[in-house]
């Protein structure tokens, strides 16, 4: 047999074969596509209702989910709102502060339009194990201190750690990291009650999340 005839069976099979695995692995991924969804949905349905509780709202929260997009305030990523019998009870804005210890803290904070904060929690990091990483609820309660605190004109300036003159707790040999948090919990609260509260159809001019 030629070597030209030998090539072409060759490459006939391992066309043939790939052809196969591709069909496989797009039919896995459309059997699974649904179940993948629902989880995804589920744990973001999950976070929401942890800085926003249910009582707060009979709306479908996850669905209005838009990407904020400021110049202005480049730290706001996203932004979620709550609605009950058809009133404004509350935001979801997802933040993130650049001024880790290790670069980026990506948190989602809870606020009502009166600028109570409901509760944040941190959904990335790359904060020292075993320090920094306090600022995760499942490694301490460091996170929950937020919750019921008031952000408005007056109380603005107690909006920082104690170690800078503020109210918030730091950690024993770590500041930097509680520093940017609370930072960005303050810029997101301030943009609430004063940007948004004074423009709140400025969220109509966001595109949906994806």
């Amino acid at each position: 047999m030629k070597a030209s005839a030998i090539s072409t069976r060759y490459a006939l099979i391992l066309g043939a074969i790939a052809l196969i695995c591709t069909t496989i692995l797009v039919g896995v991924f459309l059997l699974t596509r649904g179940t993948i969804n629902d989880v995804v949905e589920k744990q973001q349905r999950s976070l929401l209702l942890e800085v926003v509780p249910q009582k707060n709202f009979d709306n479908d929260f996850l669905a209005t989910c838009k990407i904020i997009d400021l110049p202005e305030a480049p730290f706001l990523n996203k932004i979620y709102v709550a609605k009950k019998a058809g009133d404004l009870t509350a935001y979801a804005i997802q933040a993130t502060a650049p001024d880790g210890y290790s670069g980026n803290i990506v948190s989602l904070i809870g606020i009502t339009p009166d600028g109570t904060i409901l509760g944040v929690r941190v959904l990335e990091h790359q904060e020292t194990p075993g320090l920094g990483d306090k600022i995760e609820i499942r490694i301490s309660d460091w996170i929950t201190q937020f919750t019921g605190i008031l952000f408005n004109k007056e109380t603005e300036s107690s909006w920082k750690v104690k170690k800078d003159g503020g109210q918030f707790d730091q950690f024993t040999g770590a500041t930097i990291t509680p520093r940017a948090v609370v930072n960005n919990v303050r810029q997101s609260a301030k943009w609430a009650v004063t940007k948004l509260k004074q423009h709140p159809e400025i969220i109509n001019s966001f595109v949906n999340c994806g």
